[in-house]
Parts: structure tokens; C-alpha cells; sequence
């Protein structure tokens, strides 16, 4: 099946500024929120949103899932063991992983602006003590969140005590509900971002990057520049790898990843999303992924290294796509 030219291409006499200033407009009006699907009373939404890219192991749509399950988003909520607060911290786990997240100069479990983010960070930290623990690993870390590491770690996984399982399964289920279709969701958005993020610095390598990570890459790019002895990306390694941590396998190559990916129109546009170059669809050299604001994150070229660009550096930007878990389609 032929893909057609409707996918946001730029046609004959157009140019790139076009397509940019429909999707910088549609990146200024939310770019963040799009990742939220929960529903989220609107006074802690912005706090969600913003905690909720604490890290790659956590997202927007989980946090929400954890303070739905944890409170109900009630900050005066107690529990009969003393947790307390919309994100109900015991008082000693409180003191000792409790932020002063609006930086008024205290830490009060019972304030949203600071038990939010608290929790979003004392997530990310128990992720990384049980990031070896066998199984899955998001619902290790929220097994800690509610049982405590030591648990996890003492029984290999999700401990057995009906409390924490069935605390597991609920907000598994609520972060984790497909958004419907088979485009990316805006948590694996938010999810491939923050991977990528996690890779700024790293230098570019051609053929480099991989699902697992950066790797050596082949000689040679056409301006003869070999990637064999350089750990990195080249762009499309970086979009593979990001993506992946989402759980979405992308094929190699750019031009090969817009195959995989759905159009999507100006207007219509969410970080996330795949922003491709090339005088045509069938001759696409470059991708990155669109952060918001006119911006993507990209490794752009040998000798350089992953970093954030203005969507327009090149100026054949011919279209935007979100991946899909779908089968390659033919150009």
C-alpha cells in the first residue's frame, strides 16, 4: 500500500516555515499536557505534568494513577498507619526523601506543590534500588513505593501480600490504559522523551545506538565519517532507542521509521512525535523528536553530539509522524 503525500508533506514551492509555525503553534497551546490522559483535578494538573517527567521511570499518566489510588488527590488525607498528604508519606519516609518542591523554605507534607513532586522524586529514586530486582520493572518500583525496597528486594519482585498486589495492579491498570488505536500513547511519548533526554551529550556515531543504548556504529557516512570506534547514536539509533524504552519497536532507519509511523498533521502535533527530513518521502535522511515549542531533540550529524535544535535547522522538513506498532507500510 502506497503511502501518500497527505502525511504533512511540503509541496512544490512550499517550505519548511510553513509546516513549523502550524506546529509551533499547536506545540505553545499544551506541550506538555498532551502526555496526561487521567483525569486530574485542573489546580494540580500543571504539578502533575511537570513531576511527572522527574525521570524516565515515571511518567504523567502513573503518577496521577499513584495519587489517585494513594488519596484520591485529597491533600489532607490520613491514613490509620499516619501516612499523610495527597501522596501519603509516612512521617519518617517524609523526612527523609520529602522536597520543598515550591522552594518557600519548608517541607509540608500536607502542600501539593511539595508532596507532589516529592513523590514523584522518592519514585525515581526507588527505582534505581530496585532497577536489579527480576520482573517488570515499573511494578517493582511501585511495589517499593508501597511495601518499601527492602521488600522487593527480599522476594525477587512484586512481594506477597495482597495489599501491594492488588496496590499494583490498580494503578498499572490506570497508567497503563491504552489511549486507543494503535499511534503511541502520550505516556509512551513522554516516556521515549525522557529517554532521549537522558542522552544529551552523547556524541553521534553513524549506525550507532540501539534498542539497549548507545553503541559503535559502520563506516561510512557519506561524508565518509566511520562511527566504528564511537559509542553513541546516529539520529535514527536515538529515536530506536527511545522509543523502545516505551516499548515500541521502531525499524532502523529514518526513512524506514516514517514507514512505521502515522501522519500527522499541523495542529495536531504532540512531543513525541517524529519529525522527518528529506526532499521527499522516499528519500528521508534525518529524523528527530519533536519536545515542544519549535524544538527537537536529535543526534544531527558526526561530530556533534545529542542535543536539542530549532524543528527548522534543515530545510527540508517534510513531514511529522507519531510511531506505531503497526507493520511497515511502502513509501
Amino acid at each position: 500500500m502506497l503511502r501518500t503525500s497527505t502525511a504533512v508533506g511540503i509541496g512544490a514551492g512550499a517550505t519548511a516555515a510553513v509546516l513549523v509555525a502550524a506546529l509551533v503553534q499547536a506545540g505553545q497551546d499544551d506541550p506538555i499536557g498532551a502526555a496526561l490522559s487521567l483525569s486530574v483535578p485542573a489546580k494540580y494538573r500543571s504539578l502533575v505534568e511537570k513531576a511527572g517527567t522527574t525521570c524516565p521511570a515515571v511518567t504523567p499518566n502513573l503518577l496521577a494513577a499513584l495519587l489517585t489510588q494513594e488519596s484520591g488527590f485529597n491533600p489532607k488525607a490520613r491514613s490509620p498507619a499516619n501516612a499523610q498528604g495527597i501522596a501519603q508519606f509516612i512521617p519518617a519516609t517524609w523526612a527523609s526523601h520529602g522536597i520543598d518542591g515550591n522552594g518557600d523554605g519548608k517541607k509540608d507534607v500536607h502542600d501539593p506543590e511539595d508532596a507532589i513532586p516529592s513523590a514523584a522524586r522518592y519514585l525515581c529514586d526507588i527505582a534505581e534500588e530496585v532497577k536489579d530486582v527480576p520482573g517488570d520493572k515499573q511494578k517493582n518500583m511501585l511495589a517499593a513505593y508501597n511495601a518499601g525496597s527492602h521488600a522487593v528486594r527480599k522476594y525477587g519482585g512484586v512481594p506477597p501480600y495482597k495489599e501491594t498486589r492488588n496496590y499494583v495492579r490498580s494503578i498499572t491498570a490506570m497508567a497503563n490504559k491504552p489511549a486507543g488505536g494503535g499511534s503511541a500513547t502520550g505516556d509512551q511519548a513522554t516516556i521515549a522523551l525522557n529517554a532521549a533526554r537522558g542522552m544529551l551529550g552523547k556524541p553521534y556515531s553513524w549506525g550507532g545506538g540501539n534498542a539497549a543504548g548507545p553503541s559503535t556504529g559502520t563506516c561510512c557516512s557519506p561524508g565518509g565519517h566511520s562511527g566504528a570506534s564511537v559509542l553513541g547514536f546516529d539520529c535514527s539509533g536515538l529515536t530506536l532507542y527511545a522509543y523502545a524504552k516505551a516499548g515500541i519497536t521502531l525499524p532502523r532507519t529514518a526513512a524506514q521509521q516514517y514507514t512505521a509511523s502515522e501522519p500527522v498533521k499541523p495542529g495536531h502535533v504532540k512531543p513525541g512525535d517524529l519529525v522527518f527530513y528529506g526532499s521527499t518521502t522516499a528519500s528521508i535522511h534525518h529524523v528527530a523528536i519533536y519536545v515542544g515549542g519549535g524544538w527537537v531533540i536529535n543526534a544531527p550529524r558526526p561530530g556533534a553530539k545529542v542535543r536539542y535544535d530549532p524543528m527548522d535547522m534543515m530545510s527540508d522538513l517534510i513531514a511529522v509522524a507519531r510511531p506505531t506498532s503497526h507493520p511497515q507500510k511502502g513509501i
